[in-house]
């Protein structure tokens, strides 16, 4: 292990829980190759005392943090600013602070555009995208998407008024592109066939319930892109399933790796290592 000094900057997850993550070994091998004197490390807090826990590492030699599951919106609450999307999106993952000023961002929607375009070889300018679910993930995905010019966002929630609610704050906030789809299996498959690309943003078939598919196998065709924002199992079993069609898939692992990357760029304006940080992680998870 590294030696730590008065010197050494900090980088600091804060969520809760914590020990699924594999955030600080990533990040940490990234400032290993660029020979930076930076370490990342993993903070468990409760939701009472994130101020006072924040507060008192935004007095120490803290350069930014990860914020996750449940504190990505109650974290906004301590920040002295805000980046626009981060704002509209109304969900915070990533930190920065300078000069004693802390600024909020959101780089999960970025980490997912990045991950797609790359393993799909599209772009999301005029795409469209069948969402199912509609929680923080699906928040962050489907604003970023519509900041980044998909044509149709449609939205596929259990409960519709959640549906709802999001597709009426694409509308407004950013362009009108949003549309809830009815939950059924006619509904899904009358909109689904016109759409480029499907994106689970559910937790629906993660590790250990691996046998279960957040959408009947019937409605994936083969020119569909099938991606999936769950990384543990690396090919979940919609994944298995659209790749024995003949569908272009798309792993989770891509997003969690871009969206560290992205927040490591913001950190420390330096491009770090991506394949050796996906190699990293990929280590780390399991393949069942």
């Amino acid at each position: 292990m590294k030696s730590l000094t008065t010197k050494t900057k900090l980088y600091v997850l804060l969520g809760n829980p914590l020990g699924h993550t594999v955030s600080p070994p990533m990040h940490n091998l990234a400032f290993e190759k660029l020979s930076m004197d930076s370490c990342y490390f993993p903070v468990e807090v409760s939701t009472d005392n994130l101020g006072a826990v924040f507060k008192g590492l935004s007095k120490m030699n803290v350069g930014g943090l990860n914020v996750t599951i449940p504190h990505k919106i109650k974290i906004m609450e301590f920040l002295n600013e805000l980046d626009p999307v981060a704002a509209t999106i109304g969900a915070v993952n990533t930190i920065r602070i300078e000069n004693g000023k802390s600024k909020g961002f959101n780089t999960d929607g970025e980490g997912f555009i990045q991950s797609l375009e790359e393993e799909s070889g599209i772009s999301v300018k005029g795409k469209r995208f069948f969402i199912i679910g509609c929680g923080g993930a699906a928040r962050a995905i489907s604003m970023t998407l519509a900041f980044k010019g998909a044509e149709k966002i449609y939205l596929c929630n259990r409960t519709a008024e959640k549906a709802e609610r999001l597709a009426a704050e694409i509308n407004n906030k950013i362009r009108p592109c949003a549309e809830v789809v009815i939950n059924d299996q006619t509904h899904q498959k009358k909109d689904l066939d016109g759409c480029d690309v499907l994106v689970n943003c559910t937790s629906i078939g993660m590790h250990p319930n691996i046998s279960t598919m957040p959408i009947d196998e019937s409605l994936l065709r083969k020119e569909l892109i099938v991606a999936d924002i769950v990384y543990n199992p690396r090919e979940t079993k919609l994944l298995q399933v659209a790749k024995a069609k003949g569908c272009p898939i798309v792993p989770g692992i891509g997003m969690l790796v871009y969206q560290g990357v992205e927040a490591f760029k913001l950190w420390t304006g330096l491009q770090p290592p991506v394949k050796e940080m996906r190699e990293k992680v990929q280590q780390l998870i399991h393949t069942t």
